[in-house]
């Protein structure tokens, strides 16, 4: 379990296919630090990490989530948000993000406010994920607060330390993301459903 609290950035350094899987090689500042078989975010997609060598690390994505997800559009050079999952005596600053991206969204529009910035991202209504005003939802990873919403449609206002130490500095008009609804309402969303 994450909260979506980004702890570093890592740099994509190779990209390598085996057979229908893609192996990315990452350097961090806390690659180091990590150990075989953990979980590490990466843009919000929860991967293990398989090698360590030094400031970099390796984790494998299979093809299920490089069609779920934007890891399939990374390429060498791109910057990540990376987070730890969240240790059981540590603080829960975020809210409660898993790892397993619902969807990708696109960024429709980013408008400068003069001190922070609005990000409005847009996605697909009809797999029945949804926001609420003053909700949380994970984009790319990071914990945020939606700003105002519509139907398949949201906004959130990122303060410049969020901006500077995440990928959103990287995020323009266009850019694919990957994003995970908030899991009370999935959980909500499903009970409509259920006939009990």
């Amino acid at each position: 379990m994450f909260t979506g609290i980004i702890e570093a950035l890592g740099k994509i350094t190779d990209i390598t296919k085996d057979q229908e899987n893609t192996i990315f090689t990452v350097e961090s500042p806390i690659s180091h630090e990590l150990k075989i078989d953990q979980s590490l975010a990466h843009n919000g997609v929860c991967l293990t990490v398989t090698h360590i060598d030094g400031q970099k690390h390796q984790v494998v994505a299979i093809h299920e989530t490089l069609q779920k997800t934007n890891l399939g559009d990374w390429t060498v050079g791109d910057v990540v948000n990376l987070e730890r999952s969240m240790p059981s005596h540590g603080r829960f600053d975020g809210h409660i993000v898993q790892g397993h991206v619902d969807q990708i969204g696109e960024c429709i529009n980013v408008q400068d406010e003069q001190g922070s910035w609005r990000f409005t991202f847009e996605y697909d209504a009809s797999t029945k994920n949804f926001t609420v005003e003053k909700g949380s939802i994970c984009v790319n990873g990071a914990s945020l607060t939606v700003v105002d919403d519509a139907k398949g449609q949201f906004s959130v206002a990122i303060i410049p330390y969020t901006y500077e130490n995440t990928n959103f500095h990287k995020i323009k008009k266009g850019t694919k993301i990957n994003l995970e609804f908030d899991i009370l309402g999935k959980y909500i969303q499903k009970l409509k459903t259920l006939d009990l």
